[in-house]
């Protein structure tokens, strides 16, 4: 019997545990659910306290209808005493004394009523400042939990991702290396053909005075200059 209890005691802890995780795990949900109860109990609040404002103006309607009849049976029994109907005027009396013990309680029922509304309104402005309150506090937990859960996504997509994020930066240097033979190659082209091809041929030519070079010009005013001797020479002028 011992070893049954221990493992009904261990059963029901294990119920309490799983329990306890399902409500951690649905807190938000739980807590948006009360808050909508809590609202729906406040609107009911707010339909009974209609019911009771209404009440107050019928009781309200019948002290004014009360008070009129009170002045309308006083102003027949003044009217009565003057013509010397003390009897109709004493029953007129006893109808007004009636009146005024049923316009006392009507106006106890009204001022009962007053206080019930004023008590009412209050805890319903309390209840909705709360509401509002609560309202706000769930936003925040719904807007953390968010982030959390898109922290804790980024965090599992970077750990099972980091192999294709490392092949991806592979393929990249892979890439830049290419790019950087290929200018390499480009500029080792260029210096075989400066060496070899018909830059180097030109740098000769020009090395040996051939072809269009900085020397051009004065070899091209020294013949212009010997032309002009020769010709001044067959005139008989002499060059200035």
């Amino acid at each position: 019997m011992a070893v049954f209890s221990k493992i009904l005691t261990m059963l029901r802890g294990d119920v309490h545990s799983i329990g306890q995780s399902i409500v951690d795990n649905n807190a938000n949900r739980i807590y948006e659910q009360e808050i909508v109860e809590a609202k729906a109990h406040v609107a009911t609040a707010r339909q009974d306290l209609t019911a009771v404002m209404a009440k107050e103006i019928q009781a309200a309607r019948e002290i004014e209808r009360l008070q009129r009849e009170i002045g309308r049976y006083e102003t027949l029994a003044l009217e009565a005493l003057r013509k010397d109907q003390a009897a109709l005027a004493g029953e007129v009396a006893g109808k007004v004394a009636d009146i005024e013990a049923a316009l006392a309680a009507q106006t106890r029922v009204r001022d009962e009523l007053a206080g019930h509304i004023a008590r009412l309104k209050d805890l319903i402005r309390g209840a909705e400042m709360v509401l509002r309150d609560h309202e706000r506090e769930l936003a925040m937990a719904k807007t953390t939990e968010s982030v959390y859960r898109a922290t804790a996504t980024i965090s599992s997509s970077m750990g099972s991702s980091g192999s294709k994020l490392m092949s991806a930066k592979e393929s990249l240097e892979r890439i830049k290396q290419r790019h950087q033979d290929t200018a390499d190659r480009m500029q080792a082209a260029d210096a075989l053909d400066g060496e070899f091809g018909d830059k180097a041929l030109e740098r000769k030519l020009a090395a040996a005075g051939i072809g269009a070079g900085p020397d051009r010009k004065a070899d091209v005013l020294s013949r212009l200059q010997q032309r002009a001797a020769l010709a001044a020479g067959a005139s008989g002028d002499k060059p200035a």
